[in-house]
């Protein structure tokens, strides 16, 4: 975990990498995952908190925003600056703002 980063009612799984100034509150986060710098988990909608799910093995872009209630999928992908809407199927990647989906249906992730 990086410098200066919240984690509030969340678990993190083992193997979970997050960096700095980010913003984990009412999160399931799945093995093995990046959260890049600058993610916020945008959990609260003014009346009630809520819950984003991100699968094992996803990678968060740096500065991606998650708004709850939303569920990535195993292998899912965020491009930095992202801002997350909707549900990310497995294996798809989403960019932009607000997010849509890039690729589908494959691991898009870099090896």
């Amino acid at each position: 975990m990086g410098n200066f980063g919240e984690v509030k009612n969340s678990y993190l799984s083992p193997g979970v990498k997050m960096g700095h100034f980010s913003y984990i509150g009412d999160a399931q986060v799945g093995e093995n995952v990046n959260i890049g710098c600058g993610t916020i988990t945008c959990n609260f909608d003014g009346a009630n908190k809520n819950k984003t799910v991100i699968g094992n093995d996803a990678f968060i872009g740096s500065g991606t925003m998650l708004v709850a209630p939303l569920e990535l999928g195993e292998n899912s992908v965020t491009g930095a600056g992202s801002v997350v809407t909707h549900d990310v199927p497995a294996n798809s990647t989403v960019v932009g703002v607000p997010a849509r989906i890039h690729m589908k249906g494959k691991n898009t992730k870099a090896t």
